[in-house]
């Protein structure tokens, strides 16, 4: 009965719902379905039926422990999407499975990764509308940015916890790490390299590490700031294309724009497009190295993340703590990589990029 009403709230067939709560490999084909899914099943308490899933594949005679897993996404909502979180969050449920476990819950709370939206937030509200009939769960693992008040909050509800993340929770919680700020030093510095010094920085400012390394390179090479440059925005698709808008109006725009995350960037992309009769070439570069960064015409130049890493070491750092392993507060920092595309021109190329997406 829950499968078919799962069906019933995302528009989609019983067959396609069981597929997605049973194999966390499978990819829907309308994007974002997958995430619909999971969220519908979690607002119904819908747990998928492991004991009978084994005893159907004759795994059922030898019972072992199987530890029950929260997600907590702090990076998306039901309005804004994020394909690098959708992506990692594929890939933490495929760990999850593959390491028996069972995912038993996935909130989607957007207001824990901004500080000021939480002083503003009734967290009590939140916090009982999270755990009012939640039974107690072997483990938490955040995706994304989390205020360092709703961690301390968090830790009351779960003993073990553990974080993948751009922004270090300062040693609160183990964390998987894959340092914002070292991510946007070696965008920012490739675009310096190409002699770009009017850089735009485009994303979230606010504590936020990535907006550390822009501005970190360019005191570090004595480039001047342009408060003009600076754009504290939402990290969307529909920001990125209304920030381009902003970016085409200005009497000296940048040359070269570093974007806080893909889809953001994909948005300046197809604002480009939209508007290919003005001479405006930037050179474009972000972080993440999402699919969707590999089909955009000029290709996008970004940071990659390793997203199968961050999954497997969270869910083995949680594993270990469960297990009573160990109980000091572990970080492990994992390397990112450049991927030079074609969205990035050197200031005195005269072939600059054609943008149609």
């Amino acid at each position: 009965m829950s499968i078919k009403k799962i069906a019933e709230m995302t528009g989609t067939s019983m067959a396609t719902v069981s597929r997605v709560l049973n194999n966390p490999n499978y990819k829907c084909a309308k994007p974002g379905m997958r995430e619909q899914i999971w969220k519908a099943a979690m607002e119904l308490n819908y747990t998928p039926n492991e004991a009978a899933r084994n005893l159907k594949k004759g795994t059922g005679s030898i019972q072992q422990n199987h530890y029950y897993i929260d997600v907590l996404m702090t990076r998306m909502d039901g309005v804004h999407r994020d394909p690098f979180f959708e992506e990692l969050l594929r890939v933490v449920e495929s760990q999850i499975h593959d390491n028996a476990c069972i995912l038993s819950c996935v909130w989607y709370q957007s207001v824990f990764s901004d500080d000021r939206a939480c002083e503003k937030a009734n967290l009590d509200s939140i916090f009982r509308d999270m755990f009012e009939d939640q039974e107690e769960h072997n483990g938490l693992i955040i995706i994304g940015r989390c205020c360092p008040k709703v961690i301390k909050r968090l830790k009351k509800y779960y003993k073990n916890i553990v974080s993948i993340n751009r922004n270090s929770t300062n040693y609160e919680v183990d964390e998987v790490l894959c340092d914002g700020k070292k991510i946007a030093s070696l965008a920012v510095e490739y675009l310096v390299e190409l002699g770009h010094e009017r850089i735009a920085y485009v994303g979230k400012c606010h504590e936020e590490a990535r907006y550390k390394g822009y501005s970190e390179v360019l005191r570090l090479h004595n480039i001047d700031f342009y408060p003009e440059y600076i754009v504290d925005t939402e990290q969307t698709e529909k920001a990125g294309f209304a920030t381009m808008q902003q970016f085409l109006q200005m009497d000296v725009p940048p040359t070269g724009i570093y974007c806080a995350n893909d889809i953001t960037a994909i948005g300046m992309l197809k604002c480009l497009n939209q508007y290919r009769s003005l001479p405006y070439t930037p050179s474009i570069i972000s972080s993440d190295d999402i699919e969707e960064g590999q089909f955009t015409k000029p290709m996008l130049s970004t940071v990659h993340l390793p997203k199968e890493n961050m999954a497997r070491f969270a869910i083995h750092l949680l594993l270990d703590r469960i297990q009573g392993r160990h109980t000091e507060v572990i970080r492990m920092e994992l390397e990112r990589k450049l991927m030079i595309r074609s969205s990035c021109t050197s200031v005195w190329d005269l072939n600059q990029p054609e943008y149609f997406i």
